[in-house]
């Protein structure tokens, strides 16, 4: 039952208010949020949120605990009063770079608002997206409630069986990065009217980001690792959404999870006629599409497969029916990052003072984590190589413990002597969609 008193209650219920009054008027726009945003159990709740997720602290180096010793109701105030009384600034967001998964030698910038900053923004994002989920399309998937990239794949497997064999891949080049301030302002300006709220987002968007001690101001492009961002981002993906559904839905389904998108078609001219579409839209929202990474691929004949999702989408002969379905399993992109994660954990030398079990405790949850992502789908042989790879690397560990060489399978590191360590095993966890042969 709901407590009145209760700040999830309470903002659950606004956002449901607000998400069934845009649903039954599409075209409203809508004022008086900035009082919302201000309102004590709506930044509790968005406190309660940014606690729960954790992260790592912003320029002013204060960290969660941090705020918890200065005291929540304190800090909860403060917000409060700074945002009622305009005072709030958002400081700028302390930008690092990290490796793209898969793809060590790459990295992609990620910027970290300070904590009191990511509560203004989840406080604000938590009025706003009933707004526009109202209006977001199905084909959109990424950083949604309720929403997922495996319904996304699956989306996409009954499509290809039903026919639906040229893809057009499409990679932006720094979509994040490329977001137009003034565009995106005007998408936000087509549900909210409250100038307050606008000017809000726009000191978000604003704010710059410190690298190596040097402030970099931000003209265009919404930082990835702010907690409104991911809303930001469907806004603005959304334009491309409905445009495809108002001018090119003949050609195709569009798939979107966030910056990862595809259209697929029946006809190489229906694909070909849905990317020179996108190229021309693209540019329109000051998109730029990867030369080489977007590209029309044929997978009927199973000759070829794509990536999506970390996942590998490809046409496989069904022995038992004698014709080609649908599967996907982790693409070897998402094979290399997960035994180069592996590696990360058992091979520094430092680590052989510890004890075997501290290693597999914190091997654990990196293979419980990757297996509920990849789990669905036809990823049963990929499971049992990744199951293979920590048996030989914690082989190999334990024969550098204890100053023996190579991997000693038949006499000491035994599948009984693996069973004995507890390793959270991926095999036997495969989760088929409908069948083992992906019959829809």
């Amino acid at each position: 039952m709901a407590n009145a008193n209760n700040p999830i209650d309470k903002a659950r219920a606004l956002q449901r208010t607000l998400y069934v009054a845009a649903k039954q008027t599409p075209t409203r726009r809508f004022h008086a949020l900035y009082d919302r945003i201000t309102q004590p159990h709506i930044v509790r709740e968005a406190w309660r949120q940014v606690k729960r997720n954790k992260g790592a602290a912003g320029i002013d180096g204060k960290t969660i605990a941090d705020i918890e010793v200065y005291g929540d109701e304190r800090m909860i105030a403060d917000v409060c009063a700074l945002l009622g009384e305009g005072r709030y600034r958002p400081r700028p967001v302390r930008r690092v770079l990290i490796p793209k998964p898969g793809r060590p030698s790459e990295r992609r910038p990620l910027g970290i608002p300070g904590v009191v900053d990511r509560v203004v923004q989840t406080a604000t994002r938590l009025v706003l997206e009933p707004l526009f989920e109202a209006s977001f399309l199905d084909c959109s998937y990424g950083f949604r409630p309720k929403r997922s990239a495996q319904q996304a794949l699956e989306v996409i497997r009954k499509e290809i069986n039903g026919g639906k064999g040229w893809i057009v891949e499409v990679d932006f080049a720094d979509y994040f990065g490329s977001i137009d301030h003034e565009l995106l302002l005007k998408l936000v300006a087509r549900r909210v009217s409250d100038r307050r709220v606008l000017r809000l987002l726009r000191l978000m968007l604003k704010a710059g980001a410190m690298e190596e001690g040097r402030y970099v101001s931000t003209s265009t492009g919404i930082p990835q690792g702010g907690t409104i961002s991911p809303l930001l981002s469907n806004v603005y993906g959304h334009a491309l959404d409905a445009l495809f559904e108002k001018e090119m839905s003949h050609l195709g389904k569009i798939i979107r999870y966030a910056d990862d998108l595809v259209i697929l078609c029946r006809t190489k001219a229906d694909a070909e006629e849905a990317l020179a579409w996108l190229q021309r839209r693209a540019s329109g929202l000051h998109l730029t599409l990867h030369p080489t990474k977007t590209r029309l691929v044929y997978v009927g004949d199973g000759s070829h497969g794509f990536d999506f999702l970390g996942f590998h989408i490809h046409m496989v002969m069904s022995w038992r029916y004698q014709k080609r379905y649908c599967q996907r399993w982790p693409s070897t992109r998402a094979m290399s990052s997960i035994r180069q994660r592996i590696r990360e954990i058992t091979a520094p030398r430092h680590k052989l003072k510890h004890p075997i079990a501290e290693i597999v405790e914190e091997l654990n949850p990196v293979l419980r984590g990757w297996n509920i992502y990849f789990r669905t789908g036809n990823s049963a042989r990929k499971f049992s190589q990744i199951d293979s790879y920590v048996h030989e690397r914690l082989a190999l560990f334990d024969s550098k413990k204890r100053q023996k060489s190579g991997r000693r399978w038949g006499k000491v590191h035994t599948n009984a002597w693996m069973a004995t360590l507890c390793v959270y095993r991926l095999s036997g966890s495969v989760r088929y969609s409908t069948s083992a042969t992906g019959v829809t």
